[in-house]
């Protein structure tokens, strides 16, 4: 079991240190990503791929890695540390992310962007326990929520320095690769000089995990997670689709930009409703949004409806991403929290690789609008189950029967 922070630790603005230095590690880290995500797609395009294996090399790498999120989850959980996954896992990221710069086929982009995955693998559940056993009661939302500011704050510094390094050496993405390994460096360095480890109170040791060990709340909400994701493919078809329209190759960077700036402001914000309101209703509203969202990107065919959708995608992030996280460890017993969150994670990722191939064999085979037709669906079917959900298993109707 672990223990609350003690209010009496030294904050930095208002916040725990940890909770401060994980997402400063976030932040670079995400610079480096998204320096590398903004251009990706249209560097694969110059290798030769096509759309259908663009989706795939995004679907193989996160779904494959994504079952190391569960296995670190536990593992974590059994050894009650946290840091030393955070540490490779980060390190992963920083060595491997210059490496595309001497990629020449599809293939060998894979190979790389999987092995980089890995180290996403590794840290994403024990970094995630972190969060939350760092936080306060009644303010794990605006934990995650900050986090995924601090993320998503990186991910407008990287497309910028894309843009801007595009702008230098125009069509030349491996210039980017090759500067993109510098602020995952630092974010290496913050790990290891600032974030700590939690203390851990004498418990049970963690044995072999059952299905018993989490609540029918968890593997419902994992279920209608599945059905959202199953709709919810690689970013990367967005991005492709703008380029459809007619945006630039320097400018694509600078819609991510835009999507990220958004949710930076709302995130916060998010979290700490969340914490007020509930998480489920903000859920339902990001799915909502969502639908609405990728319908416009089907019917979708001037610049400045693109710029709004990416903004209003920028908003579903905020709403969805950190309170998701932050319902899951709700949902689950602080014994098994890393387990809970690597599964959650496992999910998302694996999930990733299915939903990528239908929407780029639906973008190849159909058109551009189907992909984005079919997401929408997924979305609204999801926010119906997740209302359905919040009625189910409301806090009166599980005090009432506990009566």
């Amino acid at each position: 079991m672990v223990p609350n922070p003690s209010p009496k630790q030294k904050r930095i603005f208002g916040l725990e240190r940890n909770i401060f230095f994980i997402g400063l590690t976030s932040f670079l880290t995400d610079t480096t990503t998204k320096m590398i995500y903004a251009v990706m797609p249209l560097f694969l395009l110059s290798l030769g791929a096509t759309k259908t294996e663009l989706s795939l090399i995004e679907g193989i790498a996160e779904s494959t890695a994504s079952v190391l999120k569960a296995l670190s989850g536990w593992w974590s959980d059994k050894i009650r540390k946290n840091k030393p996954f955070m540490f490779v896992g980060y390190l992963l990221t920083a060595i491997l992310s210059p490496l595309f710069a001497f990629a020449a086929s599809p293939v060998q982009v894979l190979g790389i962007r999987f092995a980089e995955r890995v180290g996403k693998g590794i840290r994403t559940a024990p970094r995630d326990s972190l969060i939350a056993a760092s936080t306060e009661e009644g303010g794990r939302g605006k934990g995650f929520g900050f986090h995924k500011a601090m993320d998503n704050s990186g991910a407008i510094l990287g497309p910028l320095l894309a843009a801007g390094v595009l702008l230098l050496f125009p069509g030349d993405y491996r210039k980017v690769f090759i500067f993109a390994g510098i602020p995952a460096a630092f974010g290496v360095v913050s790990i290891l000089a600032f974030v700590k480890e939690r203390r851990h109170t004498e418990a049970q040791k963690l044995g072999k995990i059952q299905l018993r060990d989490f609540s029918g709340r968890y593997y419902a909400f994992l279920g209608i997670v599945f059905l959202f994701t199953l709709g919810n493919s690689t970013d990367a078809l967005l991005l492709v689709k703008a380029g459809d329209l007619g945006v630039r190759a320097a400018w694509i960077p600078m819609l991510y930009l835009v999507f990220n700036s958004v949710s930076v402001l709302f995130s916060v914000p998010a979290g700490m409703l969340s914490d007020r309101i509930g998480r489920e209703r903000l859920i339902i509203a990001g799915y909502l949004l969502y639908a609405g969202i990728y319908f416009g990107f089907g019917q979708v065919v001037k610049l400045p409806s693109v710029v709004m959708l990416f903004a209003l995608y920028g908003l579903y992030s905020a709403l969805t991403d950190g309170t998701q996280k932050a319902l899951v460890s709700d949902l689950v017993r602080q014994d098994v929290r890393g387990t809970g969150l690597g599964l959650y994670n496992s999910l998302v990722g694996i999930t990733l690789l299915p939903a990528s191939l239908i929407a780029g064999l639906l973008y190849d085979r159909v058109d551009n609008q189907a992909p984005f037709y079919f997401g929408a669906g997924m979305a609204l079917l999801s926010a119906l189950l997740m209302i359905g959900f919040y009625v189910w298993f409301s806090p009166e109707k599980n005090r009432r029967n506990a009566l």
